[in-house]
């Protein structure tokens, strides 16, 4: 027999029962879609992150205290191995030559309140540099930045975000007025444009002060949670790696790399990291959602063999007009591959309408710039997962049919 006969004579077999055909291939729909959806939004969310590390500056080196250990190279806030001491001394030239910028950080939750009103927010302790690297254009805002005196003072002033100001002060003048944070009251002195998400940092939702300030009226500590130095170029951040690590070395008597009570990353080292850790997401939701793959698979065999039952006699009569083992396996095999690619196709459609669906859900409720990736590995994935279900859970069902008796399927009632 033809490929040709057998495909068509497997088409006529499916959609005869257009309904319980329907019905069987849901589960592969379900499962297919699940997985081009789960792709889709990985991919897409991995896409978000590191275009805002890399929205940060391709030259910027991390100094972050505590050890790093395999994925969990975040660090510790708690850790107070970086001292104030050791970021005045990066910040000579003849530490670290070929440091463009030195930005201390400090940060945490606080609730900012401006008479009834109140902000829970984030706010972020650090230098005049900090608005620098982040490319704040003051044009577009509201009043003026802190200054290095003020770093040096540790004045009471705040540079908030926009939907800081908005919150606490609605349609007045932000600039000038008086706001609380833990008891503490602190002048604003600018409101940034609009800035959007940089990294963990969303500058719309910020509060911004001197990392001085913060250090002693807000969070009650003497170390810094976090260093980034801006190399001069690219290719001299290895140049920067190298001196911060001699220089922290010598500060803390470390003579032991394994004693290190600190660790350096690049944009490319967080890259990497936030790509492993949403490829094991994507794999582990993955697996997840082709356990209905399985389930659709065994759905299929029960009802090819409820197929296989009901045209007993038809199967008798092939086989007394001549049909051989061989025609009939092939027929009814051709039959559930055909039902699992036709799911595969449509959940391949349905997954990708679903991510599209969730890309403009995200950057339109969520303020994201989340775009839609078109998830190939997930359609390849798809149509050859299916059609291998198809043929895994077809062929018990097949081999019952063509190994029936013709006579005694032709008596069959």
């Amino acid at each position: 027999m033809k490929l040709q006969d057998n495909i068509t004579m497997a088409v006529r077999g499916v959609t005869t029962h257009k309904s319980r055909a329907i019905l069987t291939i849901l589960g592969i729909v379900i499962g297919i879609a699940s997985i081009t959806l789960v792709m889709a939004i990985g991919d897409g969310a991995q896409n978000l992150i590191v275009g805002e590390i890399q929205g940060l500056g391709t030259q910027n080196v991390y100094v972050i205290p505590g050890r790093q250990s395999g994925l969990k190279s975040g660090g510790n806030l708690m850790v107070d191995s970086i001292k104030n001491k050791d970021f005045e001394d990066m910040q000579k030239k003849s530490n670290i030559p070929d440091a463009q910028l030195v930005i201390p950080m400090v940060f945490g939750p606080g609730t900012a309140t401006y008479g009834s009103e109140s902000y829970d927010g984030t706010f972020l302790g650090s230098t005049q540099d900090f608005f620098t690297s982040s490319n704040v254009d003051m044009t577009k805002g509201q009043g003026t930045l802190f200054s290095a005196d003020d770093v040096l003072q540790k004045a009471k002033v705040a540079v908030i975000g926009n939907l800081v100001a908005n919150q606490l002060f609605g349609f007045s003048s932000a600039v000038g007025q008086n706001i609380k944070i833990k008891d503490q009251s602190f002048r604003v002195v600018g409101v940034l444009p609009e800035m959007g998400q940089m990294a963990a940092v969303n500058l719309n939702e910020s509060i911004v002060v001197p990392y001085t300030t913060a250090q002693q009226y807000i969070l009650g500590i003497r170390y810094i949670q976090r260093i980034i130095i801006q190399a001069d170029s690219v290719a001299n951040i290895p140049n920067v790696q190298k001196d911060v690590t001699t220089l922290l070395r010598n500060n803390h008597n470390i003579t032991d790399p394994t004693k290190d009570d600190f660790f350096t990353q690049t944009q490319q080292d967080l890259i990497g990291t936030i790509s492993t850790i949403t490829n094991i997401l994507t794999i582990l939701l993955t697996s997840v959602a082709a356990i209905s793959l399985l389930v659709g698979g065994i759905g299929i065999m029960n009802i090819m063999l409820v197929s296989v039952t009901e045209r007993t006699r038809e199967i008798g009569l092939r086989k007394a007009l001549g049909a051989t083992n061989s025609n009939i396996l092939s027929q009814f095999l051709m039959e559930a591959v055909i039902l699992t690619i036709s799911g595969g196709v449509i959940g391949i459609l349905v997954g990708i309408l679903m991510s599209l669906g969730a890309a403009w859900a995200i950057t339109t409720f969520g303020g994201l710039s989340f775009v839609f990736i078109f998830p190939v590995v997930g359609v390849i994935l798809g149509v050859t997962v299916s059609s291998a279900i198809g043929f895994v859970f077809g062929v018990f069902p097949a081999r019952q049919a063509s190994r029936k008796s013709p006579m005694e399927a032709l008596r069959y009632e």
